[in-house]
């Protein structure tokens, strides 16, 4: 992230559109049970962050926690 006002004034946002999903997940408790379009929402923001998804949340509860 820039640290100085400037280089954050030349920053340019990269606005992406990627396909939801409708379907309940907070039952889910494996990666690969998830709906296809959430699991290429993932593997897109690993993608983009350089870096692997290790834990995902599907709920506000402890229990709703996939470790992939």
């Amino acid at each position: 992230f820039p640290s100085h006002v400037e280089q954050l004034r030349r920053v340019k946002p990269v606005y992406e559109t990627l396909p939801g999903w409708s379907e309940e997940i907070h039952h889910i408790r494996r990666l690969e049970d998830l709906p296809k379009a959430a699991r290429a929402y993932l593997d897109r923001l690993a993608e983009l962050l350089r870096c692997p998804i290790e834990v995902v949340s599907v709920g506000p509860d402890r229990e709703q926690t996939i470790f992939v």
